[in-house]
């Protein structure tokens, strides 16, 4: 295979992502334990009711526990109990006596130790959206099946009372129930976790379906909202949008992401100086969506400064750019939110606002002194959040590679002063410490992903730094392995982690196009083939939607 044909498998490879954000709008989203746990609770009466209960059975983990490690799994494993618990008690759950009942109070059993074990040693919860809202809610109900269990492998149970982690109550969501019943309108950002509000959740006055029918964009929240369908036409866009996303059972969340795929897509394969053909529908829908506060990741969620700035940079990076004012929506004094009122800072956030001021600038003529102003601020705040060793951490995305790429880039790019160069070679040297011995980075693990974006911190920042050459060797190698092109794991935050699929394989094949711009790796570059844009296993897709 010589070079000129690896490319062109490379550019076939792009190609194919891009026609795959054409033909499935709404997302590529692997399915989540978490959300299909709440479907099996909220409506046992939908298509698809027992491949969600056979979906948590065969997710189990050997420990009991279900999802990533740490505390990431403690979201997860909750629903997955609760519905195993709740489908016990149903009379009207279709579960059989006998063996089926058995399976699901095993596996019930083995969820509640794990998190008997789990709360007992004061497990670290991750900040992860709204799980000050999520636990609560999950421990109270399962709490309230353990007074009455449905199986006689459960009587140990009976009566056992779930603690809330350390530093953990159910204040906020008492105070939003009690709001919602009120009939107090609740901010955008609250739809998401419609579910974890109780009764006054159905039919909600003031909350209605966003474009293809969903409320905050998942599943389980617009389940919530329709709550029974006997009053609903089969037809109607809720309902039709629950048995769109839920026909093959297990469901993804959140969903629709048009916007943020897009968006994420199309950036990433550009900033790697890929070549490629933007469909004019995929330009529309990035315009399209941009409002005075910007733009949302998907229909049913407000809008925000990331998903706003992300789409911004990949206009500007096709040549239709975009004014920049919704931004100052977010402007706050330590840099910028993600929205209004976010309970926490988001470096990625800061560094994608610094993508698309920066971008703009560079464009311009003759900027605002407003621009410029923002650059050398985020400069400095994105220096004062990076960590001793060089890397970066953020609350959208579990690995600290993610941060780090993004951050590393934006300074590489846009940033001001010798700090950014300072930042930028710190965060090389940390990427260089960390790379593993078959060649891979990551966090838990090796992942084609985390070995994507610390490639992408190599290659495009300091490409001729020491070291750089022979790291870059040994991931590219590994990337365009067999195990490089394994399903890799949730990282990105939502309700609980996620993948991305689409996103994840542009950034893939954005570092696979970086190393094969090296001529030290030409010769590994015809040696190796090009990984496949693939979709995550067991993924429900939503064609055409």
């Amino acid at each position: 295979m010589t070079a000129d044909t690896v490319n062109g498998s490379l550019d076939a490879a792009v190609r194919d992502l891009i026609a795959s954000l054409v033909a499935e709008p709404w997302g590529q989203i692997a399915p989540s334990v978490y959300e299909t746990g709440r479907l099996v609770t909220l409506c046992p009466w939908l298509d698809g009711h027992a491949e969600r209960i056979a979906f948590l059975l065969r997710t189990q983990r050997a420990d009991g526990g279900w999802g990533p490690p740490q505390g990431y799994a403690l979201v997860p494993t909750l629903s997955a109990t609760e519905a195993l618990l709740a489908t016990l008690r149903s009379t009207g759950s279709g579960a059989q006596r006998g063996h089926e009942e058995a399976l699901l109070a095993t596996a019930a059993a083995r969820g509640l130790q794990a998190l008997t074990n789990w709360l007992r040693a004061d497990l670290l919860v991750p900040d992860t959206p709204g799980a000050d809202l999520i636990v609560p809610c999950l421990v109270a109900e399962i709490n309230q099946h353990l007074d009455q269990v449905a199986a006689p492998s459960l009587e140990p149970w009976r009566g056992v009372r779930l603690g809330l982690p350390a530093g953990m109550d159910e204040a906020r969501l008492v105070k939003v129930r009690h709001a919602l019943a009120a009939g107090v309108e609740l901010p955008g950002k609250l739809l998401h976790f419609l579910e974890v509000f109780g009764p006054a959740a159905r039919r909600a006055a003031g909350i209605h379906p966003a474009g293809p029918g969903t409320v905050g964009a998942s599943p389980a929240a617009t389940a919530a909202w329709i709550g029974s369908p006997d009053s609903f036409s089969p037809t109607g866009p809720a309902l039709a949008y629950l048995a769109n996303v839920a026909h093959d059972g297990p469901v993804p969340c959140p969903l629709p992401i048009t916007v943020f795929e897009q968006a994420w897509v199309v950036s990433g394969l550009a900033r790697a100086g890929m070549r490629f053909e933007v469909p004019p529908g995929i330009v529309a829908s990035l315009g399209a969506a941009m409002g005075p506060r910007g733009t949302p990741t998907g229909p049913g969620l407000p809008a925000d400064a990331d998903t706003t700035s992300v789409a911004l940079y990949a206009l500007g990076q096709i040549g239709q750019p975009v004014d920049l004012r919704g931004l100052w929506t977010y402007e706050t004094a330590d840099g910028f939110c993600t929205w209004p009122g976010e309970d926490g800072f988001s470096v990625t956030t800061n560094a994608h606002v610094l993508d698309a001021v920066g971008q703009y600038v560079h464009g311009s003529v003759d900027p605002a002194r407003r621009y410029v102003a923002a650059i050398e601020r985020l400069t400095v705040t994105l220096r004062e959040h990076q960590l001793p060793d060089g890397q970066w951490r953020d609350r959208w995305h579990a690995s600290p590679y993610y941060a780090t790429m993004c951050c590393t880039l934006a300074l590489n790019d846009f940033g001001r002063g010798p700090i950014a160069v300072e930042a930028v070679a710190r965060a090389v040297d940390w990427v260089l410490s960390t790379q593993r011995s078959d060649g891979s980075w990551g966090r838990w693990g090796g992942t084609a992903e985390e070995t994507a974006y610390a490639l992408q911190v190599l290659l495009a920042a300091r490409p001729e730094a020491a070291g750089v050459g022979a790291a870059a060797s040994r991931g590219y190698v590994y990337l365009s392995s067999p195990a490089g092109r394994k399903p890799g794991p949730p990282l990105w935050y939502g309700k609980e982690l996620y993948h991305p699929a689409a996103i994840v394989d542009a950034e893939v094949l954005a570092a696979l196009h970086l190393a094969r711009q090296r001529p030290d790796l030409a010769a590994v570059a015809v040696t190796t083939t090009v990984p496949k844009p693939r979709q995550a296993a067991g993924k429900p897709v939503i064609r055409g939607a």
